[in-house]
């Protein structure tokens, strides 16, 4: 498995790339925002593409995060509209797995969300929140030693699941990676089902880089949209349990 690594202008990057020289591992350094490089795996060869950037967000917390890129509808922030990436979903769950053992902090997969859009499996790994974790270079650290561990790693296939429901931090699927042997590939929140159809739905459950053998439902974190989803999946035939069972 050939992994590219991607390094944008930004901090937190910037801090990443100091240990993953440090730590010899190869890179590619762009000259504008991760989730604006459209089409990247057209220029840069790679089996994953792998950003290393910064995370934002209004509450300040520090946080490690991993997630697939993917718009449920309009673009605003990198991509196409109603075009989800391919999740690399055995690659997250290592990356989550080894934030999990090196950091006591907050780490989180993120759902699907922001662009840029392109063909070959692609992930984000992320610094959060604030200016001050993006230049800490005790974060910077820990990302490059889990980037190196990543690319010097045996690449065995997991058993992948897609989720449905729940909050921006899925904690539900959080707990399926800690607590089982799945990995998670897209993830869709309960604010994007209002707009959930059939075809959006067939792109979470067959863009992955794995075959998807199960839909987690978040039961509770998908409000008033319990009969909607499970008539969905029916139609199409797509195997669905629970979070909790």
């Amino acid at each position: 498995m050939k992994y590219a690594i991607i390094i944008s202008p930004n901090d937190a990057s910037q801090n990443i790339k100091k240990f993953l020289d440090e730590f010899s591992v190869e890179y590619h350094e762009v000259d504008k925002e991760s989730i604006y490089c459209e089409n990247l795996d057209k220029e840069i060869k790679g089996d994953v593409f792998i950003f290393a950037t910064t995370h934002r967000s209004e509450k300040g917390v520090p946080s490690l995060t991993v997630h697939a890129p993917g718009n449920w509808g309009s673009a605003d922030l990198g991509g196409k509209e109603n075009e989800l990436c391919v999740a690399p979903a055995t690659v997250i769950r290592k990356l989550y797995l080894s934030l999990k053992e090196k950091f006591d902090g907050v780490v989180s997969l993120e759902v699907t969300h922001h662009g840029p859009f392109m063909k070959k499996p692609v992930c984000f790994l992320e610094i959060g929140c604030s200016e001050k974790e993006w230049v800490d270079p005790a974060l910077g650290k820990i990302l490059g030693k889990v980037l190196k561990e990543l690319v010097n790693s045996k690449f065995e296939e997991c058993k992948t699941v897609i989720g449905i429901g729940g909050g921006h931090y899925a904690p539900t699927f959080n707990r399926t990676l800690e607590k089982t042997e799945y990995a998670v590939g897209h993830i869709i929140p309960k604010h994007k089902l209002d707009d959930l159809n059939e075809e959006m739905l067939k792109q979470a459950f067959e863009r992955n880089q794995e075959k998807v053998e199960l839909v987690l439902l978040d039961w509770k974190g998908l409000g008033p949209h319990k009969d909607k989803i499970i008539l969905l999946l029916d139609k199409l035939g797509y195997p669905h349990e629970r979070s909790k069972k």
